[in-house]
């Protein structure tokens, strides 16, 4: 059909037989096209590459010409004329070997890219076209024939259909919009409380960040927590490291149940320091530095030194020690528990009508044990008096008793009731009876034994009748330490033997107090916590209502309080056969 030019797009919505069949031409030409222009790219295609080829040839063949100086021959010799006839060759190589990737050059830009866009852009798209015409005219017939087979009685089927999707499309889409609605808002208002929670986080963060970046914080704005069962935070550790000298290393020290553990900066999991379960802590001058203090395992054979960052964290972390030593932790609610103790700790300085009413909250009524029972844990000189429970408070302390946290060392000054000898001051103690001079008063004595204690106070009583004197003692001592933040314990070795009971300096071995024996007529531990047990002495001077007064001295041991007090009862057993066997013999 020559003469034709261009397809009436006009034309293409009446579909005839005419405009399908004229765009079957223009399908053949195109197809025609396309096929003619495969085979031209193809061809051009192989030119380029022979001329691509035909270029690497020509500059290898230069290059080979322009070395033949450099080879060698062993039968040749230089030739001059020949290495410049081909080195004039080899430039005359290289200039055909441009000329060549310039042709390259010229039939990649000039024919084989047009025809690339031609066969991408153009060909390609009306090939493309043509199948997308063909697919949708055979989708177009099939749904002619179908329609046309439909019956007149299914009219008003498609319409009552046509209504009813319609209707339930609108109320499914109603429905769906209203739940997008709701969900909207719910997600609006839960983000609107996740800033506002997160405001307020903030807000906490800052608060709670302010100690963290002051030196002592306020202790009005950041008070002590005293009821902790749980701690974290770093602290500097003493290591020694050598006789005399020592480093501070800062680590992160956290509790653990009844362990205190450490972990360096860089380590996956901390490591165990110290097993703290009854253990003892208290507060020690070290080095000239602030806030530290001493933690003793429970049978004394393992301490620690540690220095904490502020006065606040110092007070936290010894609290919180003494509660985890106490077991605290093992309850269901170890806070509330340690709350209620420190709340009984500051109550109990208060006076209360009755002996009995005091002794409540710490332990059993004393009516509720036998009159005739006496452990090994308690003892007297001479008859088991009358139960107490009417006792009044003056007839067991005397008003406006003083307590005394610390022991003078060495003993400068005689305190009553102890008789001092102008050999006794500052003298050393060996407490195995062994001496390289003078015999000691101690060296004939049967008993020899030494306990690890720790001074916590004394004060003068009015009664030495009962081991309850003892208990009110540690309550009113432990209360005041309590409310008075009173950790510092001095720690020193009590020698027990027949004749006298004798605190001595650990380390210079001189003796800080001396007990005479028949002067302690009472001693006993503390019936819930055995770590703690006390003795009375009575005193040779001072008479309060015609009546003589006594001291009674408490003490905190490595749970040893009852050994103890069997190996004070044990010297005083001795020390009255001693007596009878001196009288009868």
């Amino acid at each position: 059909m020559p003469g034709i030019d261009k397809l009436p797009i006009e034309e293409a919505l009446e579909d005839s037989p005419q405009t399908r069949s004229l765009l079957g031409v223009f399908e053949e030409d195109a197809a025609a096209i396309s096929n003619y222009i495969n085979q031209l790219f193809q061809a051009m295609h192989r030119v380029y590459d022979a001329q691509n080829e035909l270029s690497a040839a020509t500059h290898l063949t230069s290059k080979l010409l322009k070395e033949y100086e450099k080879q060698h021959f062993p039968l040749g010799g230089d030739d001059e004329v020949m290495t410049s006839t081909l080195q004039q060759f080899s430039k005359v190589i290289d200039e055909l070997s441009s000329c060549h990737a310039v042709l390259s050059t010229q039939l990649a830009d000039a024919m084989m890219f047009p025809i690339t866009q031609f066969k991408e852009r153009d060909l390609k798209e009306i090939l493309t076209l043509k199948e997308v015409f063909q697919i949708a005219s055979n989708d177009h017939d099939a749904a002619i024939t179908r329609y046309s087979r439909l019956s007149k009685r299914r009219e008003n089927e498609k319409i009552s259909f046509f209504k009813m999707g319609s209707e339930n499309l609108t109320e499914q889409l109603e429905e769906f919009l209203t739940n997008i609605g709701t969900s909207v808002q719910n997600v609006r208002r839960e983000m609107e409380c996740e800033i506002e929670n997160m405001q307020q986080t903030v807000e906490d963060l800052e608060v709670a960040s302010d100690p963290l970046y002051l030196p002592d914080p306020d202790p009005t704005k950041f008070p002590v927590h005293r009821n902790l069962t749980r701690k974290a935070g770093y602290l500097n550790a003493r290591n020694k490291t050598g006789l005399v000298s020592s480093i501070w290393e800062r680590q992160f020290y956290f509790t653990q149940g009844g362990n205190l553990m450490s972990q360096a900066r860089g380590d996956v999991a901390g490591g165990l320091v110290m097993d703290i379960d009854n253990c003892s802590v208290m507060a020690v001058d070290c080095e000239d530095r602030r806030y530290c203090f001493q933690i003793t395992s429970f049978d004394g054979k393992k301490s620690s030194i540690l220095q904490a960052e502020s006065k606040k964290d110092y007070e936290e972390w010894i609290c919180t020690i003494n509660n985890i030593s106490k077991q605290i932790y093992l309850s269901e609610n170890p806070e509330e528990i340690a709350a209620r103790i420190n709340q009984s700790a500051l109550e109990a300085v208060t006076p209360s009508p009755s002996f009995q009413q005091r002794h409540e909250s710490i332990r059993p009524l004393v009516q509720s044990r036998p009159t005739a029972a006496h452990t090994s844990s308690t003892g007297s000189v001479g008859s088991e008096s009358a139960t107490l429970s009417a006792l009044s408070l003056d007839s067991l302390v005397a008003p406006d008793t003083p307590i005394q946290f610390d022991i003078i060392s060495p003993v400068s000054e005689d305190l009553p009731g102890q008789a001092k000898s102008s050999g006794q001051t500052g003298r050393r103690a060996n407490p195995f009876g062994e001496s390289g001079g003078s015999k000691s008063e101690t060296e004939d004595s049967i008993l020899h034994q030494l306990f690890i204690v720790r001074f916590l106070g004394s004060m003068a009583v009015k009664s030495d009748e009962s081991p309850d004197i003892v208990y009110e003692t540690m309550r009113q001592i432990l209360a005041a330490r309590a409310i008075h933040n009173i950790f510092r314990m001095t720690e020193s070795h009590l020698l027990v033997t027949c004749d006298c009971l004798k605190l001595i300096d650990p380390q210079t071995q001189v003796t800080r107090l001396r007990f005479p024996l028949p002067n302690v007529v009472l001693y006993a531990t503390h019936q819930e916590n055995k770590r703690l047990f006390g003795f009375v002495l009575k005193t040779s001077g001072g008479r309060v209502d015609n009546r003589q007064t006594s001291i009674c001295y408490i003490f905190e041991s490595n749970n040893e309080g009852e050994k103890i007090c069997d190996s004070v009862g044990l010297a005083k057993q001795i020390a009255f056969h001693a007596e009878l066997v001196s009288i009868f013999f």
